[in-house]
């Protein structure tokens, strides 16, 4: 180095030590001038620093606010995520919930559940009702769908509502033809079985008597139901409370609804089918297990027993013998006897839809007749799968685990249909929380 560079070094020499200010000297010296530069430069170079700094604290400080002030105005303006494609996190009543996942974060701030007829929600319904087969998606992608769709409100849309019932009522006329009455089966009628069509049961004065004159409950009378299923998907749903508001509640199978349910399920029954299976294997035919059986019904106060008495062959005495128990004790509570010929059609019907099983199910049977007795239909503990739609697994029903013969009913199928259906607005599935 020359004499002039040296004497600059020595003069400028820091606390940093030699090298660090050999470097600085060397790139802030004006070789034109004998002013030094370095002082104002620094400054400079320090001020623009500290506020790059500053400005990216306050991105990571308030950068949420702005997120969520975008984010709501994005909502109100009617924006769409068109290539959405994650999953969404929601609470039990159908607002969106925080959440680690990329769903999580872009819908944690909204505060729902959005509208009916919101271009989102016509959407994530129609993303359901485009899968025409179960076999087209795996179950995950069907939960995650049904999941999205909790964000939406449900209405009753009037016009699918009411093309369903009246293909029902075409095919099947619950109000006629639930029951087996004095008016659609007369005294000397020989009655078809169900599934024995060979079989033939003849109706002679004393069953005749014990058949309603008509049926008792006619077209759209009752404004809201509940169809309770027996799920599963029902436990610590916290549904009884709702349930018990509805206008009329079906339930299928004779299934617990002690204190110990109550909160779940609620306790309000209107009518309850039971399977001649159970009074055959719980109470042995009602042969000596009369009294047992008539406490177990008085549960239900007043509630209609309804039984498949001509299903088949095996069904029959075991269940008019139900209806001689309660007149034995003086019961108070109806005995109805489903009319075979409007199983085989409802059956017939739902094949149609794709449900293909040995037989469908008693809440599949009850949800037909309801949507033609009921203006809304609202499902409960209707849920075929082993994990509810967040993929945690369940027990089979609420009070056990004890899964039905393979291959004898096809739950999923029929989950399926009420899924489509509740996105069509004809009947409303419940399976998450109740307040």
């Amino acid at each position: 180095m020359g004499p002039a560079i040296n004497k600059r070094l020595r003069r400028h020499h820091g606390p940093w030590g030699g090298g660090f200010g050999v470097a600085l000297v060397m790139g802030y010296a004006d070789p034109s001038s004998s002013r030094d530069l370095l002082g104002n430069r620094t400054l400079f170079f320090i001020f623009i620093c500290a506020f790059a700094l500053v400005t990216l604290l306050q991105e990571i400080l308030y950068g949420g606010n702005y997120i969520k002030r975008g984010l709501q105005f994005s909502w109100q303006s009617g924006e769409e995520l068109g290539n959405w494609t994650g999953i969404f996190n929601f609470t039990d009543d159908g607002a969106v919930k925080t959440g680690s996942d990329a769903g999580g974060r872009y819908f944690e701030f909204y505060e729902g559940p959005m509208d009916f007829n919101s271009s989102k929600c016509l959407q994530l319904r129609q993303d359901i009702i485009n899968v025409k087969v179960l076999s087209m998606v795996k179950e995950t992608e069907l939960f995650d769908r049904w999941k999205s769709l909790q964000i939406c409100k449900w209405e009753m849309n009037v016009t699918e509502a009411n093309t369903f019932k009246s293909q029902l009522s075409r095919c099947c006329n619950a109000p006629s033809f639930l029951f087996t009455t004095q008016k659609n089966t007369p005294l000397g009628t020989k009655l078809r079985y169900e599934v024995d069509t060979s079989g033939i049961f003849q109706i002679s004065p004393e069953i005749f008597k014990i058949f309603p004159k008509e049926m008792p409950y006619y077209r759209s009378q009752f404004k809201k139901c509940a169809v309770v299923g027996n799920g599963g998907i029902l436990k610590n749903s916290k549904c009884g409370k709702e349930i018990d508001n509805a206008d009329f509640v079906f339930r299928c199978n004779l299934p617990p609804i002690s204190a110990k349910y109550m909160a779940d399920v609620g306790m309000k029954t209107d009518v309850v089918t039971i399977n001649p299976s159970i009074i055959t294997e719980r109470f042995q035919k009602l042969e000596k297990w009369r009294k047992p059986f008539y406490d177990v019904l008085q549960g239900y106060e007043n509630a209609s027993i309804l039984l498949p008495a001509f299903y088949n062959t095996r069904n029959t005495d075991v269940s008019i013998r139900v209806k001689y128990v309660l007149d034995d004790f003086a019961s108070q509570q109806s005995v109805y006897y489903f009319h075979p010929q409007y199983l085989i059609n409802v059956s017939r019907f739902w094949l149609l839809q794709g449900v293909r099983a040995k037989r469908i199910s008693s809440g599949l049977i009850l949800v037909t007749a309801a949507l033609e007795l009921c203006d809304e239909v609202h499902l409960y503990g209707f849920w075929g799968f082993p994990m509810n739609p967040s993929g945690i697994f369940i027990t089979h029903h609420y009070y056990d685990n004890v899964k039905p013969r393979p291959g004898f009913h096809a739950m999923p199928s029929e989950i399926f249909n009420f899924i489509h259906m509740h996105s069509k607005g004809i009947l409303r599935v419940h399976t998450g929380t109740c307040f």
